[in-house]
Formats: structure tokens, C-alpha cells, sequence
């Protein structure tokens, strides 16, 4: 078999795991199932089938997200997509909700009560909601009084933005079209409602994230 051969081969495989997993696979997994091909090859191909669906063109791509690929639909196809799922999705994230995890999202790791301070309001049914979908976890205790507990962001929550990690999170301006073009589960109307004075502008020192975390 040439070389030519065995680099076509691997394409269609990686194209085959990719189609077939549910979930970002890492190129240290892809590495591993192919017996410890390179990466550098893995990548490759991976540029390849992305230049051969923009060349076609196909209506999806391989996109890195979560520390790893998986396929997606091309973004000028949201609107149709959304169509399709509308009606269809049991339960919906409701605006406080979505604050909510913009705060957790920006602060983290950050406890209830930081939480509360931002909002104003209690926020222990919203973070109950969010831990039930995974959208965000404990991340241990603070050192605070009664060493209260502190939650972060999961992996679900970066697949679910497209994010491959969290220095990609846009600034606190765009986040509201974020959350609407990922359709995160909030009626359109609610979205354009949303209280923009609990997404200060980027300098406000109550969202700047410490780089020293």
C-alpha cells in the first residue's frame, strides 16, 4: 500500500469516527484507535475533509471544540435547523437561567452567593436546573466563611457553545447572540428581552476574569 493510499484510508476512518461519536474525540483518542498514528498527520487529514466540504460544498464541517473535533452544521444553516427542533424540545432554559450561567460562566469558579450579589435575587432552583443539565458542576469549596461551595462551567456547556475552551468565550456584549445562535433553549422574544444591565461592558471589574486563576 503507498503512502498516498494509507493517507486516503485514514481520512475515511477519521471521517468514519467522527460521523459516528456523539462527543468531541481528542487526537490523542483518534491517535490511539488508528495504533498510535501521528498527530500531525491526524490533523492533516482533518484539514483536508474540511477543504474537500468547503469545496463541494457540504452543509457541515469538522470543528474544534472541547480540546477536540466533531462534526457541525455550517452556521447559515442555524436558522433552518432551529426550525426543526422547534416545538420538539421538552424544556426550555428560562432568561434567569441563562444569566445565570452567564455569571457562573464569567466569575467562575464562583459560589451561589456571588452568584446572588450579581443577580440580586436567590439562585438555588436556577443552579439546580444547570447541575440537571450539565451545563455546570461543583468545582470545590471557597475559603470563605462556612466554605461555601463553588461551581464552574463542564465540557457539555463548551460543546454546547462551540467553544474549544474557555479563552474563547466572546466578551460580555456578544454573549447574548451567542446564546441565541446556539439556540440554548430560551424563546426568541425572551432573548431579545433579556435585562442588559446584567451584561456590564467588558471593563466593569465585576466580570473580568482573573488570568491569574
Amino acid at each position: 500500500m503507498t503512502e498516498e493510499t494509507k493517507f486516503l484510508e485514514y481520512k475515511s476512518i477519521i471521517e468514519a469516527l467522527l460521523f459516528a461519536y456523539d462527543a468531541p474525540l481528542t487526537l490523542k483518542e483518534i491517535s490511539r484507535i488508528l495504533e498510535d498514528l501521528d498527530e500531525h498527520v491526524i490533523k492533516k487529514c482533518i484539514y483536508e475533509l474540511n477543504a474537500e466540504y468547503e469545496e463541494a460544498p457540504h452543509s457541515f464541517q469538522i470543528n474544534d471544540v472541547a480540546d477536540g473535533y466533531q462534526f457541525s452544521t455550517r452556521v447559515e444553516y442555524a436558522k433552518w435547523i432551529k426550525r426543526l427542533y422547534r416545538g420538539h424540545i421538552p424544556s426550555r432554559l428560562t432568561q434567569a437561567s441563562l444569566e445565570c450561567l452567564a455569571i457562573i460562566a464569567y466569575k467562575q469558579p464562583v459560589s451561589r452567593s456571588g452568584v446572588e450579589a450579581v443577580r440580586g435575587v436567590n439562585v438555588d432552583g436556577v443552579i439546580r436546573t444547570l447541575l440537571d443539565r450539565n451545563l455546570i458542576r461543583i468545582a470545590g469549596r471557597g475559603d470563605g466563611v462556612g466554605r461555601p461551595i463553588l461551581y464552574a462551567t463542564t465540557t457539555d456547556f463548551l460543546k454546547y457553545f462551540g467553544l474549544n475552551n474557555l479563552t474563547d468565550l466572546p466578551r460580555i456584549d456578544e454573549l447574548n447572540d451567542l446564546l441565541k445562535d446556539r439556540n440554548i433553549d430560551i424563546e426568541e422574544e425572551e432573548a431579545e428581552e433579556m435585562d442588559h444591565s446584567l451584561f456590564p461592558k467588558p471593563q466593569t471589574p465585576i466580570f473580568e476574569r482573573d488570568e491569574t486563576e
